[in-house]
């Protein structure tokens, strides 16, 4: 059974509950147990939201410091401000380039986010084109590309144009990370 635990960061507006809803269903999707928990703060003045998000059989939703897998930062300064959440293997993607100071010897991987989704006229696409990046990683998650593009079929299906940038933000992610050769 797979078992990973990941925390989501960024500020309010950019999107990680729904990234966060997105791999849970995506997970629900391929059969798997998931539990997910989400810390607002001050998210409506642009404070820092964290989700919690649990692939697996656990008891508990809330991940504890030094037990979560990977760390993704839609924020560069939210990097090594959760970075104490990740385990010993732990892994960070991040919208930064290059990656952020204070990632210690973590394996991080960053891509240029802002940049990419101002290219693409579409600046809400941070969040996708992030994970997009950590997808495109072998073994990071416990979902590939085409599981998360799926799910995004599906519950974007109502909204043909916001289905297709979305799709788009998210493979500009994975080429990013070809591209570069990361």
């Amino acid at each position: 059974m797979i078992s990973q635990q990941l925390i989501l960061s960024g500020v309010g507006g950019q999107g990680i509950l729904f990234i966060t809803r997105l791999l849970a269903e995506t997970a629900i999707a391929k059969g798997l147990p998931v539990m997910t928990s989400e810390t607002h703060g001050m998210a409506q003045r642009g404070g820092i939201v964290i989700s919690h998000l649990k692939v697996g059989s656990f008891s508990s939703p809330l991940v504890q410091p030094g037990r979560a897998a990977g760390l993704i930062a839609l924020k560069p300064g939210n990097a090594p401000l959760h970075r104490h959440f990740l385990n010993g293997s732990g892994w960070i993607g991040v919208n930064a380039s290059p990656s952020p100071e204070g990632a210690g010897d973590v394996p991080t991987f960053s891509v240029p986010a802002d940049a990419i989704a101002l290219e693409m006229k579409a600046p809400r696409s941070v969040n996708l084109i992030v994970l997009g990046r950590v997808i495109a990683e072998p073994g990071l998650l416990f979902c590939s590309l085409e599981d998360v593009s799926l799910v995004l079929e599906k519950k974007l299906a109502s909204k043909p144009s916001l289905l297709q940038s979305s799709l788009e933000a998210l493979r500009a992610g994975a080429v990013y990370a070809k591209r570069e050769g990361c």
